[in-house]
């Protein structure tokens, strides 16, 4: 059973809510829809999925994100509450196509925030929409640090650079 707290706890550590007071939070929570997958479900497959304009944030569970940008291959594992997919998707719009595989591998909850949802606020509250992509800009700046210090671990790990091994 999914509960405010746990909706909160994701938001929170999702970094979407960091700047926005309460009455700003409580309405972009109006925005969302809750949705529950089971294991082995695909939630997105290349040509098939009714998400092409939501993010995922997720509640709790294991979701498995693949996908081929650029021609490299890409994965990257949702484990955590408030772990974050389809961040391209939900900015680039029309712009930018990724076709990705979402896997559920243990059954989990998700908010899924459609951009219509959240272009819906830029008349009437459009400081929640600008913080919004603000916070998703500093979450995937995050995930780039991460993987870049992973590659440089990796790369220090196979070449013995910088003498760390």
């Amino acid at each position: 059973m999914i509960t405010a707290d746990n909706v909160l706890r994701a938001l929170h550590r999702s970094t979407l809510i960091s700047e926005l007071n309460d009455a700003e939070t409580d309405i972009l929570r109006g925005l969302l829809a809750v949705r529950r997958f089971d294991a082995g479900e695909f939630i997105a497959r290349p040509g098939v999925s009714s998400l092409t304009d939501a993010l995922l944030i997720l509640v709790y569970g294991n979701i498995e994100v693949s996908a081929i940008v650029d021609g490299e291959p890409m994965r990257l594992r949702l484990t955590e509450p408030g772990d974050l997919a389809r961040i391209i998707s939900f900015a680039g719009s029309n712009i930018v196509s990724i076709d990705a595989t979402i896997e559920v591998k243990e059954a989990c909850t998700v908010l899924l925030l459609e951009r219509d949802r959240l272009e819906s606020l830029l008349d009437t509250h459009s400081r929640i929409v600008y913080r919004v992509m603000r916070s998703l800009v500093r979450y995937t700046h995050g995930l780039a640090r991460h993987k870049s210090a992973e590659n440089d671990e990796m790369s220090n790990y196979f070449y013995g650079l910088n003498g760390r091994f």
